[in-house]
């Protein structure tokens, strides 16, 4: 547009936000996730000979898997098997606040790559994503801003893709304008309206097996004063996967459209894979901190109670509402498939704490994520009353 500057809206937020590859120290083990939760584990891993795995939806016809791996497509690391791509989006990647004050253009290029990555322990899966993650990059705007977004089909995609951003007023949220097959795009724009935190995912039929297998992500539209400031954003987004064998299987694992349609997910999961936030990317703050995490549900099925174990969410935007007044001192959200919701809250004592869906025999098929936290304790605020392990008792001899 003539006379705006164009931005990029998903700029990578500021170093100090960064946090390390693996969580700190060794042996987070996925069968200690939910810390004092006695007989909660992840379940065995249940042997299984590898399979090829085939395409076969309705409508899509069957296709072999390539021989050659897709690997190089992908560029974040793979702390867990250096060997294997891995999808997983760094929830500290949230593009930094917005401090203009007049309404610009903004440029959103998203490019659709279908990549076999890491997936559990020992198996790995073909995931359709936007830009390579799950979920795709986070974006940022403002209230008024016009945006153009720019889609490209990666050429070694086989099926054809687009998007549909909830932020947009207009037919399929931009979904109804073109579905490029491998190798084209396609682009449009919109004109924010609505401030609040909205979904965007592929809409090519059928949906929920493109939403599924990756492809969806957040949009954030600032209000025109901007949010309050805090410490730490983070960008967590929920999903599930059908796979035709069960949870835990080895090997390339293959895409279930049946359990699809039965709403029968064998894995769920927190920003792409198991173990995503557990033992690649962890959320990490300090002792009095003020945390914000914009929270989403893929889907395409499940509705999500979303809970911080140990903390109390100060305030709570149900909906990705910024307009309504937030909840205050709430324990969990209810998030639907689509919806989205914004958490706050200040970090009063150091420790683990888990992020899960309170639907807590979602924890068994890989859901769960860590925040640590470090800092000085706080033992007006908690501590043990039980004594330290060796000390002589108020009757024992010193």
């Amino acid at each position: 547009m003539a006379g705006h500057e164009i931005h990029d809206a998903n700029t990578p937020e500021s170093e100090a936000q960064e946090v390390p590859q693996q969580a700190r120290g060794q042996g987070l083990s996925r069968r200690n996730l939910l810390v004092g939760s006695a007989g909660v584990t992840l379940g065995s891993m249940a042997g299984a000979s590898a399979t090829i795995a085939q395409s076969n939806q309705s409508g899509a016809g069957s296709r072999m898997r390539p021989a050659a791996s897709l690997g190089d497509r992908i560029y974040s690391a793979n702390p867990s098997h250096p060997g294997m791509a891995d999808v997983s989006e760094n929830p500290a990647n949230v593009p930094s606040p917005i401090t203009r004050t007049e309404p610009a253009t903004v440029r959103i290029e998203l490019e659709t790559i279908e990549i076999e990555a890491h997936l559990d322990t020992n198996s790995r899966f073909r995931f359709w994503t936007f830009n390579g993650t799950v979920p795709g990059p986070f974006q940022r705007v403002r209230l008024g801003d016009t945006v153009e977004v720019y889609l490209k089909n990666n050429e070694d995609s086989w099926f054809a893709h687009n998007v549909d951003f909830h932020a947009v007023t207009g037919p399929g949220g931009g979904a109804s304008l073109g579905a490029p097959g491998p190798g084209e795009s396609y682009s449009f724009k919109f004109k924010a309206l609505n401030p609040g935190l909205y979904v965007y995912h592929c809409a090519v039929a059928p949906v929920a097996l493109h939403i599924a297998n990756g492809m969806y992500g957040l949009i954030l539209v600032e209000p025109e004063e901007g949010l309050t400031p805090v410490d730490r954003e983070f960008y967590v987004m929920q999903g599930e996967i059908y796979t035709e064998e069960p949870f835990g299987s080895v090997g390339v694992l293959t895409e279930s459209y049946d359990k699809l349609i039965d709403e029968r997910a064998e894995y769920l999961v927190f920003n792409g894979h198991v173990g995503a936030l557990t033992d690649h990317y962890p959320l990490q703050a300090k002792v009095g901190e003020t945390v914000r995490i914009y929270f989403g549900v893929g889907g395409p099925n499940y509705t999500s109670v979303f809970q911080v174990i140990g903390e109390i969410f100060d305030k709570a935007y149900l909906h990705g509402s910024l307009i309504s007044p937030p909840l205050e001192s709430v324990q969990t959200i209810v998030v639907p498939p689509g919806g989205s919701g914004i958490v706050e809250f200040k970090c009063e004592v150091p420790g683990r704490f888990v992020l899960v869906d309170h639907a807590l025999s979602r924890a068994e098929r890989g859901l769960a994520g860590y925040l640590i936290v470090e800092g000085d304790e706080n033992p007006d605020i908690f501590s043990s009353l039980d004594e330290t392990p060796g000390a002589a008792g108020p009757d024992d001899p010193e």
